[in-house]
């Protein structure tokens, strides 16, 4: 007789921590599982995209990093403090309008996002929540998403572990779930790959989603 498979053994589950407007690879991670685990519990590490991202600005790639209080080396990412004794929100929020101020989605999609930085949400963990849930809507990605496995992966089948996987270090120089595929951008003639996901969504705005489908690296 032929072995069915039970509903929950059908869905391909992926556990990954929560980034700052995460770059495009992470949302075509998120487009090839059917269930998206964040993991807050998981070992803060200093210098990834947990804190910072990239965009295009006039004549370079602007990193721009979200600051955060000191911790302890093992410190888990739901206890970073973000660090507003610094006036970055104001440095993020003018370099997004210089970048993509003349996008042509910009003015449709920025509002919403900028409500959230005045918030002056505490955690880090907050801000790149409530920032990732806006940008999935906007792209239109409907996902079964959980804040955190609290504990208990015994009853998770089929569960990749994509932690750390999609970084910003030098070392990472084949992304596993995404391929270049390109698309509008505002400045410069050759087009760069794998920026945050504003880059993408201020400029391509409803088709955005389409992008994302076609850079899937299955």
């Amino acid at each position: 007789m032929p072995e069915f498979l039970s509903l929950d053994d059908q869905f391909n589950e992926v556990r990954i921590e929560l980034q700052y407007l995460p770059c495009l690879e992470y949302f075509t991670c998120i487009l090839q599982h059917d269930r998206i685990f964040i993991d807050v519990d998981e070992r803060y590490v200093k210098q990834t995209y947990r804190n910072r991202c990239n965009v295009l600005t006039t004549n370079k790639i602007d990193v721009l990093t979200v600051p955060v209080r000191g911790y302890d080396a093992a410190s888990p990412t739901k206890d970073i403090l973000i660090d507003y004794n610094q006036d970055w929100i104001r440095r993020h929020l003018g370099c997004f309008k210089s970048a993509y101020g003349k996008s042509p989605f910009y003015e449709f999609y920025a509002p919403e996002l900028i409500d959230i930085y005045h918030k002056r949400l505490p955690f880090l963990v907050d801000l790149n929540y409530e920032l990732l849930t806006i940008c999935l809507r906007l792209v239109g990605i409907k996902k079964e998403v959980k804040y955190n496995l609290s504990g208990d992966e015994k009853g998770v089948k089929r569960l990749v572990d994509a932690v750390s996987v999609i970084n910003n270090q030098k070392s990472h120089k084949s992304p596993k779930y995404y391929q270049p595929v390109p698309y509008y951008q505002t400045f410069g003639n050759d087009f760069i790959s794998n920026l945050s996901i504003v880059d993408l969504l201020f400029n391509m705005g409803p088709e955005a989603k389409s992008v994302l489908l076609r850079s899937c690296k299955y």
